[in-house]
């Protein structure tokens, strides 16, 4: 489908002649010729949104106002609140958050024809690809059959969602699914569907050439901004809106420039250099922020490091991480097989239109820092959060400490001076215990690892980590190491290619030795897909009430995430997991202590399996090639016959099963009006949750497996599905109903209503301690509104729209907190669940919330974006207290959006009339 440019384009819009071939793009030195402004010292991540103003500039969604905003962004220092309307090219999703996108879009079809419209204007307008990365579970390990057992299982779980994903691959136009077993969307999207430089056909037919640019249904797009193409997660609400036509508005961003000079030390690796970076940027508040990388450094990065970077923006609370195009994405993209026209068309535009990294590359930034990748050492991050960096030589001290405190150390007990001092502090107050495994010839411990798995986008993209494990695979297997028995261990690439490379060096056989088989191509452990530990393991950690570890070479760690069996969960590069998985305990100093012994029985330690960087670039060098890449992208959404043999209808709007306990037509838009309400005050609200600082969408929407005394295990069982085939909540999430029983009910999330309660639970109307869940139906059957009281960063990590969906279905009608991250706070408007901030130094602490109280939060019947509006508390003693706060509905179309119920509920009203 042809893009729709801006009409009064003659003054920007130039051409470029690549290999003979005459390309339109909209010139941004034309636009300073013009008299639109300086626009020299823009930082290349802010110049991309700037073309987009210049190529969609029409006077009325895009205004020549817009594009002048930007010079007076750099003549101000970097600042600048201006809204724009921006159009990204595409849309990535994975299938945890797609589903939901498509049966919106699904009940959308639905919609629009009972208010009269066209089933066929709900078609995605700009290009959507799906990759189905998030559905393999590691249930089967370390044998040579487990890839292919373990998909079995994941078509035989999963066939209702495929089958409906197939049928949306059908029915929609614009919309492409890369089958299971492929590999990670974002590692798909970075060696395979990005471009650097996009090209489409105009409304005239003519050809254009322009950033490529996305949004996604996950976190962790950000990656691709590794390649120089600016993109970021958003929430399937707000990424269904995109897809429809639907601007996206947002400020102009600050960007904070992050210089890296030097180069890395022999030793270490680009993981350890990303942990360090997510420490900085996190201390440094970079949230709602552009964190561009610039510097001398960067000649000595390759772009496997960058991509590892530009994923964890989301760990670092950016935006993005945005690295301009230079040399190295000019090799990256010729030695993964993108077409020499294309490479060619990157150079080129990048140089004439000013995005080129040169030797005189200076911008403007809002702010900087530094780092010397010199002073990288090998580092860890844990035990729940990827800020919490660890140098690798602390990371035993670092783990007692954990400990200490889960066994309740105070300010008062011996056992707090020794989490400060290590064991030798107090040997009979030593906090960590050990139990015997049933039937097995060892013991558990605290700091038994337990799971150790290479995983996720964020290593396993990058050659260098990946032949590094290999390599120490290889080393210990010559010496006669493997795995501890207690150690569940996996190999999930995130493409095919890896295992292409591994293979063409010899190191797949060697990780096979250690017990690192292929398991699968997807997220597997880092969503929580780790699957099932050894029961016998289970019953001792749980009898023990031991602190077991993971290690994962992913980005996430947060609580309760990875396997309930785990408390603590460390982030690592790929060859350290495979150390870990040697050594089994995270309480060896694997600097200084023996790993293991070898055939002899002589002790066997990191530095002896540890490769060195010139035998890994060697292998690199060697076996990652343009062909391998070429090869095993050539059909990439055919799929195997498995995924060939799943039948579907030819029908435009989807035939719902009654029966299904994955796919249900959703409530949001059954009887709804042609024309919007107002927005009315919030009067009488009772409080659902009190929760602290850093609660996640894992801890509001959790993704991993949930029991049979859940509320979604019993809504499960009622409709006679077995335990073994509950499969996940992240898989579940076309079903409402699932959903809605999940949310507030991670494992480990703490409502401070009820005293010292871990999981999903809170005061129904009676006062008696019940799930969320039932709570809330309660107070919806009374017709009383609900809110929900929180701490700093709400709504960190993941984008999934179920975080904002579950809490809207719930009656939560606002959301307080003192800060919010980005995406979350942008589902909730875009599910018409209002966010407020605390002002003038009010927290539910100082408040003394207890939740007893009742909230009534005026002035919204006339609210304009980001006003302050008072709240007023009446406490169980009949106390009343009034406070200030701040109404996070940034911009006035999100007041529309509110309006209307939601973004979703305005785009289909809007299709309707037209």
């Amino acid at each position: 489908m042809p893009i729709t440019v801006g009409q009064d384009t003659a003054k920007t819009r130039k051409s470029l002649s690549v290999n003979g071939t005459s390309i339109a793009y909209y010139s941004i030195p034309a636009a300073e010729a013009a008299g639109l402004g300086d626009f020299s010292k823009l930082p290349a991540a802010l110049k991309v949104v700037l073309e987009n103003m210049l190529r969609f500039e029409d006077g009325k969604t895009v205004t020549v106002d817009d594009i002048k905003a930007f010079s007076a962004w750099a003549e101000n220092g970097g600042k600048g609140n201006r809204e724009l309307a921006y159009r990204p090219a595409r849309v990535l999703m994975q299938d945890f958050t797609g589903v939901p996108a498509v049966v919106d879009l699904a009940a959308m079809r639905d919609g629009i024809k009972a208010l009269g419209g066209d089933a066929q204007k709900i078609n995605p307008l700009n290009p959507v690809d799906l990759v189905i990365d998030h559905s393999v579970m590691i249930d089967y390990f370390g044998n040579p059959r487990a890839f292919q057992m373990n998909v079995d299982r994941e078509y035989e779980r999963n066939m209702e969602r495929y089958t409906f994903l197939k049928w949306g691959q059908n029915a929609f136009n614009n919309f492409r699914v890369v089958p299971p077993g492929t590999g990670i969307c974002h590692q798909v999207n970075l060696e395979y569907l990005a471009q650097t430089v996009w090209t489409d056909e105009d409304q005239n037919g003519e050809t254009v050439a322009y950033p490529d640019t996305l949004v996604g249904t996950d976190s962790h797009t950000t990656m691709v901004n590794g390649a120089a193409v600016l993109g970021w997660g958003v929430g399937g609400i707000e990424a269904e809106a995109a897809m429809l036509g639907q601007p996206i508005s947002m400020l102009i961003p600050e960007v904070i420039g992050f210089e890296l000079t030097g180069q890395m030390v022999e030793g270490t690796t680009g993981t350890d250099l990303v942990l360090k970076v997510v420490e900085l940027l996190r201390a440094k508040g970079v949230v709602g922020k552009f964190v561009e990388f610039y510097g001398a450094g960067l000649d000595h990065l390759p772009l496997a490091d960058r991509a590892t970077i530009a994923n964890m923006a989301p760990e670092y609370g950016a935006t993005c991480g945005f690295f301009p195009i230079d040399e190295e994405t000019i090799r990256y993209l010729r030695n993964t097989g993108r077409d020499e026209d294309r490479i060619a068309l990157v150079e080129a535009y990048a140089k004439e239109n000013g995005f080129w990294r040169g030797a005189d590359y200076a911008p403007v930034y809002t702010d900087t820092l530094h780092l010397d990748m010199g002073t990288i050492v090998p580092a860890i991050s844990g035990p729940k959060r990827p800020q919490d960096y660890v140098a690798l030589d602390h990371a035993a001290e670092g783990f007692y400490k954990v400990v200490a405190d889960y066994r309740g150390a105070d300010e008062s007990s011996a056992a707090h001076d020794m989490a400060a001092e290590g064991p030798a502090a107090d040997p009979n107050g030593d906090p960590r215990k050990s139990v015997k495994v049933e039937g097995e010839e060892y013991e558990l411990r605290d700091g038994s690892v337990v799971i150790a798995s290479i995983t996720s986008c964020t290593n396993t993209s990058n050659p260098y980590v990946m032949i590094g494990a290999g390599l120490v695979a290889r080393k210990a297997a010559a010496l006669g190491l493997t795995r501890k028995p207690w150690v569940k261990t996996s190999l999930a690439p995130g493409s095919q290619v890896v295992s292409a490379y591994l293979e063409a060096a010899g190191l797949q056989d060697d990780l096979d030795k250690v017990g690192f088989n292929l398991v699968g191509y997807g997220c597997t452990t880092c969503i929580g897909n780790s699957g099932p530990i050894q029961p016998e393991l289970s019953k001792a950690i749980a009898d023990g009430d031991l602190v077991a570890t993971s290690v994962l070479s992913g980005n996430r760690n947060f609580e309760g995430r990875i396997s309930p069996d785990v408390r603590a969960n460390y982030l690592a590069s790929p060859p350290l997991v495979v150390v870990y998985a040697l050594a089994g305990d995270m309480n060896i100093d694997l600097t200084s202590e023996p790993i293991g012994q070898d055939k002899d029985g002589k002790d066997v330690y990191m530095k002896d399996i540890w490769p060195t960087q010139k035998e890994i670039a060697d292998l690199v060098e060697q076996t990652v090639t343009r062909e391998a890449f070429q090869s095993k992208y050539a059909d990439v959404f055919k799929g195997d016959e498995m995924w060939q043999g799943v039948e579907i209808t030819e029908a435009e709007t989807y035939d719902w099963p009654a029966n299904s306990t994955y796919i249900q037509n959703p409530p949001y838009f059954q009887g709804m009006s042609k024309d919007p309400g107002t927005i009315s005050n919030i009067d009488g609200a009772k409080i659902l949750a009190v929760l602290g600082d850093m609660i996640t969408t894992d801890h509001i929407s959790p993704a991993g497996s949930f029991k049979e005394t859940t509320p979604a295990g019993q809504y499960l069982i009622e409709r006679q599905v077995p335990v073994r085939e509950f499969n996940s909540y992240g898989s579940r999430r076309g079903n409402h109903e699932v959903m809605m029983r999940g949310t507030f009910a991670n494992i480990r999330i703490k409502n401070e209503m009820l005293d010292g309660v871990e999981g999903g639970y809170t005061k129904g109307p009676d006062g008696a301690q019940t799930s969320i869940y039932d709570a809330s139906m309660a107070y919806q059957e009374q017709g009383t509104p609900l809110v929900i009281f929180g701490g700093e960063q709400y709504g960190a990590g993941s984008s999934r729209d179920w975080a904002a969906k579950g809490t809207a279905l719930l009656g939560v009608k606002a959301v307080i907190a003192e800060s919010f991250e980005r995406i979350h706070r942008s589902n909730l408007v875009g599910m018409g669940v209002i966010p407020f901030e605390f002002t003038g130094g009010d927290t539910r602490k100082t408040l003394g919330l207890t939740g007893e109280e009742t909230v009534s939060i005026k002035g919204l019947d006339t609210i304009q974006p980001l006003q302050e509006v008072p709240c007023e508390i009446t406490f169980a003693d009949g106390t009343v207290k009034t406070v200030t706060l701040k109404c996070r509905i940034d911009t006035a179309i999100e007041i529309e959006y509110i309006e209307h119920g939601g973004v979703l509920h305005y785009v289909l009203r809007n299709l309707a009339k037209s």
